[in-house]
Order: C-alpha cells, then sequence, then structure tokens
C-alpha cells in the first residue's frame, strides 16, 4: 500500500543528484577579473591577443589566477582587487598605447570562482541583480526632437527629386520640428506640388498656407508616422546599447524603453563605471563613399583593416553616398558563388544616388565607414561590380563571423537619435554584499522556525517535512541556475514566501493522516488516505496560486517580475518535494513495516477527548 516502485526512487535521486550539481557554483562565490573586447569588428580577440596580455602581466610581476579566451572577450582573473587594477594598467599601457580611445576595452568585472569541471557541464551560478551584487543604474534621455528633424530631413532629397520631374518651381525649403515648409511664388505650383508631394510622399498631410503675402505648402508628419518615428529611434538605440553593454561582459544586463522617450540601463557587478558610462555614451554615424584611388592628397583618409592584414590607410572622396539612417535592412547572406556575404537594403532617395554613382564608377571601390568620436574607420571596401540601386550585397574576403558583425554594424551603427544621461546610481559591492547577507539570513532564520515548529509538533512526520523543504529549496536554487535567471531582493523575498507555501502543503499532508489515525484508521491506511485526499486540495491551492504569480509574470516589469519568477518555480518545486518527495521518504521508512502499530506524528487527539498515540 505504502510502498513506491523503483522508478520513482529514481526519480528522486537523480532530482536530487542534478539539484545538488546546479547549486554548487553558487557557493564558490565571485572573484575580480579584468575583461577584454574589442571596440572594432575588425580586430579580434584571439590567441595573439591572449600572448600580450601574459607578458604585460610578467613584465609588471602580476600572477592571474585563471585567463580564459571566450568568443570574442578575454578574461583574466585575480585574487584581490589590488591585483586587478594594478593588471587593468599594465594591460591598458599594452593593448591602447596611445591616449584616448582605444581599439580595445579594458573593463574591471567579476567572474564566478568556479571549478573548470562545472563549467564543462554548464553549471554556473544564477546571476544576481543590481541590488545584491552592485553596479551602475543609468537613466537615458533620447532627443525625440532630433529624430524627427532628422527623418524629415531625410525627405528633402525625395521632395526635390518629385518636384523636377514635374518641373515644379520651388523658393526653398524649410524643416521644423515636425513639418517641412515649401516656399512658392505663385498659388498655382503650390497646389501642383501638393498634388505631386501627397502621392508621391504620403507620410506627410500636405496643406496650402497664404499668410503675409506668402505661399507655403506645408507637410505635417502624421500621427502614424511620428508614432513609427519615435518607437524606431527607441529601438534601434535599446539595439545599439545591448551591443555596446556586451563589450563590457555584463551578466544580465537590464536594458529597457521606459516611458515615450527614456531606456534605463542597468549593469549588475560593473566596477568601472567610468568606462561603461563612456561605452554607452558613445555616439556613431555610419557612412557609404568612393574610395579616391590615384590622388597624392585625397580629401580625407581613414584607416582600413581586415582579419589576417596590417592596418593602412585609404582615401575617402568628399561626397556622402548613403548614410547610416537611409539604411533600412542589414543581414549576413551568402552570394551566388557561396562566399558569405552582407544584403543591405536602403531607402528610395538613397537607391537613386547609389544607382547613379554606381553606373559611373563601375569597377572603382566603395567602402561603408564607421565614425566614432569624430574618428573613421573602414569597415569594409568592395570594388562595385555592376549597377544596383536599393538592394545590393557586400562581398569579399569575409568570414560568416565578419558578414554577421558587418550587417550588425550597418544597420545599427549610429543611434537613430542622441542620448543623455539624465540619471545615474551606483550601487557598491558593500551595500550588494550586506543585502544578500541580510536577504540570506531571513530565509535561514525562517527556514529554521519552521523545521523547529514542525519537529516538536509533528515529531519524525515533521522531521520528513523538514527534509523536504531543504530539497525544495535546493531543487529552487537548481533551476533558477539552470535557467540563469537574475535573482533580486524582490527573489529572496519570494523565496521565503515559498517556505510558507511549500510547508503548508506538509501540513495538509499531517492533519490528514491525523484525521485518519482520529477516526480510528490502521496506520498505514492512514498513511496511504492522507496523502490521497490531501492532495486534491494542495492541487487546487496551488494551481490558484500559480495563476496568480502568471499575472504578474506577465503584467509585471522590473521587480514584480523578479518575484514572480521565483515564486512561480517555487510553487512547482515545493509540490514535488512536499507530496512526491516526502511520500517517498513516508514509504521508505513505515512502507516495509507489515504489522505497523503506530506512527510519530505528535498528540492525536479523539473527539471524545482522549488522547491517541504519540510517537510509540
Amino acid at each position: 500500500m505504502n510502498r513506491y516502485s523503483i522508478w520513482r526512487y529514481a526519480v528522486i535521486v537523480i532530482a536530487m543528484l542534478v539539484g545538488s550539481l546546479y547549486t554548487l557554483p553558487n557557493f564558490f562565490g565571485e572573484a575580480p577579473a579584468v575583461q577584454i573586447s574589442s571596440t572594432k569588428s575588425s580586430i579580434k580577440v584571439d590567441s595573439a591577443t591572449q600572448s600580450k596580455v601574459e607578458e604585460a602581466l610578467r613584465a609588471s610581476s602580476l600572477q592571474a589566477q585563471a585567463i580564459s579566451l571566450e568568443a570574442t572577450t578575454l578574461k583574466v582573473r585575480f585574487n584581490t582587487t589590488d591585483e586587478q587594477l594594478k593588471a587593468k594598467d599594465a594591460i591598458q599601457r599594452t593593448l591602447n598605447p596611445q591616449d584616448g580611445e582605444g581599439a580595445y576595452v579594458i573593463a574591471l568585472n567579476l567572474i564566478s570562482r568556479s571549478p573548470q569541471w562545472l563549467s564543462a557541464l554548464n553549471a554556473a551560478p544564477m546571476y544576481l541583480g543590481l541590488d545584491l551584487r552592485g553596479g551602475v543604474h543609468f537613466m537615458l534621455q533620447v532627443d525625440m526632437p532630433a529624430a524627427l528633424k532628422s527623418a524629415i530631413t531625410g525627405s528633402v532629397g525625395q521632395i526635390r527629386s518629385s518636384l523636377r520631374e514635374k518641373k515644379i518651381r520651388n523658393l526653398g525649403i524649410e524643416i521644423q520640428e515636425r513639418s517641412i515648409s515649401l516656399n512658392f511664388g505663385n498659388q498655382i505650383d503650390a497646389v501642383a506640388a501638393q498634388t505631386v508631394l501627397s502621392e508621391a510622399i504620403p507620410k506627410f498631410e500636405w496643406t496650402v498656407s497664404s499668410l503675409s503675402g506668402t505661399i507655403n505648402l506645408i507637410g505635417l508628419l502624421r500621427p502614424k508616422e511620428l508614432l513609427g518615428i519615435q518607437t524606431s529611434a527607441l529601438n534601434q538605440n535599446i539595439e545599439i546599447l545591448h551591443k555596446r553593454v556586451n563589450q563590457l561582459g555584463v551578466a544580465e544586463p537590464l536594458i529597457q524603453q521606459q516611458g515615450a522617450d527614456r531606456i534605463v540601463v542597468q549593469l549588475p557587478g560593473v566596477q568601472d563605471t567610468a568606462r561603461a558610462k563612456s561605452i554607452i555614451g558613445r555616439t556613431a554615424t555610419l557612412q557609404i563613399r568612393l574610395v579616391e584611388d590615384g590622388v597624392s592628397i585625397p580629401s580625407e583618409t581613414v584607416p582600413q583593416k581586415s582579419s589576417g592584414e596590417s592596418e593602412k590607410n585609404i582615401g575617402l572622396k568628399r561626397d556622402v553616398i548613403v548614410s547610416g539612417d537611409q539604411i533600412k535592412k542589414a543581414a549576413a547572406t551568402i552570394d551566388k558563388d557561396g562566399r558569405p556575404a552582407v544584403s543591405l537594403e536602403i531607402d528610395d532617395i538613397g537607391g537613386r544616388v547609389m544607382l547613379a554613382t554606381t553606373r559611373e564608377n563601375l569597377h572603382k571601390r566603395m567602402a561603408i565607414v564607421l565614425y566614432e568620436k569624430g574618428r573613421g574607420e573602414a569597415i569594409s571596401v568592395a570594388t562595385i561590380q555592376g549597377e544596383f540601386g536599393n538592394s545590393f550585397q557586400i562581398t569579399g574576403n569575409f568570414t560568416p563571423q565578419e558578414t554577421a558583425d558587418l550587417a550588425l554594424l550597418t544597420r545599427a551603427g549610429s543611434l537613430a537619435a542622441p542620448m543623455e544621461i539624465i540619471e545615474e546610481r551606483t550601487i557598491g559591492p558593500s551595500l550588494g554584499a550586506e543585502n544578500i547577507a541580510k536577504g540570506f539570513n531571513s530565509v535561514t532564520w525562517g527556514f529554521v522556525a519552521v523545521t523547529l515548529f514542525m519537529c516538536i509538533y509533528y515529531m519524525l512526520f515533521g522531521l520528513i517535512s523538514s527534509i523536504a523543504l531543504a530539497v525544495n529549496l535546493l531543487l529552487l536554487v537548481a533551476v533558477l541556475s539552470m535557467l540563469q535567471a537574475t535573482l533580486t531582493l524582490p527573489g529572496m523575498a519570494a523565496m521565503a514566501l515559498v517556505l510558507g507555501m511549500a510547508i503548508d502543503a506538509n501540513v495538509l499532508i499531517n492533519e490528514r493522516v491525523r484525521e485518519e489515525l482520529r477516526n480510528g484508521a490502521a496506520p498505514q491506511t492512514a498513511i496511504h488516505t492522507g496523502y490521497e485526499r490531501a492532495w486534491s486540495t494542495i492541487l487546487d491551492s496551488n494551481v490558484t496560486t500559480l495563476i496568480a504569480g502568471l499575472a504578474l509574470l506577465a503584467f509585471g516589469s522590473g521587480p514584480v517580475r523578479g518575484f514572480a519568477v521565483v515564486h512561480c518555480l517555487g510553487i512547482l518545486t515545493s509540490m514535488f518535494s512536499a507530496v512526491f518527495f516526502s511520500r517517498g521518504l513516508v514509504n521508505l521508512w513505515y512502507g516495509s513495516q507489515k504489522k505497523l502499530k503506530s506512527v510519530s506524528i505528535g498528540t492525536v487527539w479523539r473527539p471524545d477527548g482522549t488522547v491517541g498515540h504519540k510517537d510509540n
């Protein structure tokens, strides 16, 4: 009656082993580290970079605890923060010898001390939120008027082209924040231009105005277009911020929209706040220009560097063919010969200019140039093989990874609108450690108090319930670690709440068993019936609580979502531990006893006031 099959015990053993394995990394803590990444797609962090870093550390008499090369970043771990700071200076002098912005990002960070064998099993600690780990919080204001003006300015060329085709003359164009105004010498031209532009550029609402003796055609952005420009500017800026934050190697950064024109950036674990501020605040613009070959003194010279080649300079012609805000799509692809390439799609204005340029400059070179802080770099140089307009491909001696990087830089190389940091907060690691200690103490003392009560009131069944509660915490931490969820203070509060919810299920079970004993049932029957009848009540209560947690997860944000994640996972693990695991222990202890006379479940009070059996 009260026996588990072998496969059920196998499930319990496997769950315990997996839970212990994936919980283990959380106990090793974090070590100070220096992280090196590249600021340019043409410069890779590889084994040669690692050799330079090792040489710099030897020259400074510094010993790294561990050095790991992961994807596009190099992480150097140290024992103390003093060694970390000295190593950063030494590496900076080696990799970025010139003053100012260099080719590498040298950032301070914290990384896990987990041994290699755990990392090989993909066992990693939970990410800690800003309130537990320390770090920086930025609030950025997006300059929406600048984004709107940039979008309107991009339509000027199309307006002129459309009017030129119909031979309609205007006396000048003025750009305002949300509108554009054309001056005309007479009413007939203004009305004709209104007809042409209403069809050619429908995103503006065109009206003729004749005030103070002047005749104007005013184009006002339609509300739908206005909203689209604002949304696009925010999304593009968020995409670029994600790319920049990746250079800092921040685990689980929070980058999200707040309101109509603000972006929140939280970087847990970042120690080098000045570097973080510099990376986030970078502005970049993208241009496509012809290369000036055979000219001794070109109008502009920029460096070009590709994989496996030394850096060299190329000259550029003055005119800009296409700017970054005219690029609509960019994606890594494969050309007709099976080589990695980048597919680009630009707007109509840029397409017409590109068609005329390529027609007149066949077999000449064209460069994609990225400008940051006033300095340009040719991230791609290709030869024009034929005429093309709105859609074309960039081919060259690229690897698939290089085409992916180039597509990202091309698509999001420049901010859609300028941003300004309007709020900055720094949470030190000591405050984060204090928050961790307080949260850990609250969970620990809550567990101890519940365990003492259960053991005193329910005796052996209370001890089994306490073991199940410990398993519940173990599994919850393991699942959070496996999912690489971010734990915050509200998440730790949810852990404490899960303790009460999990033990509540065991209280229901124990009282059901007591009730059966009180009604005169045999001990084995009481155990079986108690678990069976308690299950439906436990399921109902947990499902309703889970629905509330899912609602918080779906509609909440920030700390509320952190609470909801732990809350929902805790409900699932508590149902496993309180019912499946605890019954496994009870069956293991009592199931083999054929003539069981009593169970250790505390005092059983009968309806007539007499006392039943008590741990005998």
